[in-house]
Formats: structure tokens, C-alpha cells, sequence
């Protein structure tokens, strides 16, 4: 049996949800949560962010992240959740945030290439590596294109859990919560609601 190492950094202990090991984007979505003792935002800081970035293989470690490129980072964050929420809703998305997954696709344009590998040719567009922290928001907002836009976006939903905030990929129709995690707090409090409704 595997022991939990308490000093760790809460993230350490965290759950991975259905999804994030295919969407970057819905990894970046999940850095804001929240566990029993309150908010956790992986991002708080321009350090938290680099090293994200370079845990995620978006970012060189040797490339420094300036608090304005970790702010653009949490901003498109903020309006991905945004247009995760209103495609779940099936509505219109506010125009600030299709606004700044447009920009982030735009920081920097890919080039088409053929890439030929053992496999044979395929075609590889690679974002302008001339600003890495705009190349990587770029990747992070063309992979949230391609799950907004992509046969997995039907699947795409916010765990139902209260107080949780992540987002996950449902494998069927009937899952509601990100992690087994999530569904056994909710049962136990439903448990302990029936308790105590029943107590005299």
C-alpha cells in the first residue's frame, strides 16, 4: 500500500479526472479547485505557473515565465471555464472569453510541415517558437478548440460534487462526479443526511 506523503504539495494528492491525460485544457481548467480546507489555485503565482508549464512539456525549463505571460496563463484558464460552461449549457459564451482563446490562438501562429518518421509522413503544425510562452497558450487553446469542436465535447462536464470545480470527460451517461473521490463525499453526506433527518 502506497503512503501519502502530507508535506507534499496538496496537487501531489489530487485525483486525475477522465480527459486531462488527452486535453491539455482540461488539466489547465482543473488547476483551480478546491479540497476540504479551501481554494487551491496551481497557478498563484508566475512560479507556480512556469513550473505547470514545464511539468506539462509546453515550456522549456530554461525559459523564464514574466508575471504578465502567468497572468495571460490564468486568464485564458478563467475563459476556458467560461466556454467549457456554456458549452455544457448549450448557450452563447461571453464574448470576453472567446475573445482571449482567439488571442492565445493567435499569439502564434503554427506553420504547416510534413514530418516524416518510421511510421511515414504526416503533417505537423508547429507553433512559432520565436516567444515560447505564447507558443504554449497558443497549444493550450487549439487543444480547447479541438475539445470544444471535437466529438468528445458531448462528454464534456463539471463534476456535480459541491464545492468541487473541476471539469472531466463523463465515460457514460450516468457518471456525475470527476473522481470516485468526489461520489463517495457526496454519498457519505447524503448517508449522514438521512441520519439525521431520521434521529429523533
Amino acid at each position: 500500500m502506497r503512503t501519502v506523503d502530507h508535506e507534499a504539495p496538496v496537487s501531489l494528492h489530487r485525483l486525475p479526472v477522465p480527459g486531462e491525460d488527452r486535453y491539455l485544457s482540461l488539466a489547465l481548467v482543473n488547476t483551480r479547485f478546491a479540497v476540504s480546507h479551501g481554494e487551491v489555485d496551481l497557478l498563484d503565482d508566475t512560479e507556480a505557473a512556469h513550473l505547470w508549464l514545464v511539468r506539462h512539456g509546453l515550456l522549456p525549463d530554461r525559459v523564464d515565465l514574466n508575471g504578465r505571460q502567468a497572468g495571460r496563463l490564468r486568464g485564458l484558464r478563467e475563459a476556458l471555464r467560461a466556454l467549457f460552461e456554456a458549452r455544457a449549457a448549450a448557450s452563447s459564451p461571453p464574448a470576453g472569453a472567446l475573445d482571449t482563446l482567439n488571442t492565445a490562438l493567435a499569439a502564434a501562429p503554427a506553420t504547416p510541415q510534413l514530418a516524416w518518421s518510421a511510421d511515414g509522413p504526416r503533417r505537423a503544425d508547429l507553433p512559432d517558437s520565436g516567444n515560447p510562452a505564447a507558443a504554449a497558450l497558443s497549444l493550450l487553446a487549439e487543444d480547447a478548440a479541438d475539445l470544444l469542436t471535437g466529438a468528445d465535447a458531448g462528454q464534456l462536464t463539471e463534476c456535480a460534487a459541491q464545492g468541487c470545480a473541476r471539469w472531466f470527460l463523463r465515460s457514460h451517461g450516468a457518471r456525475r462526479w470527476c473522481t470516485t473521490k468526489c461520489g463517495n463525499r457526496v454519498r457519505a453526506a447524503r448517508a449522514y443526511a438521512a441520519r439525521k433527518a431520521g434521529s429523533p
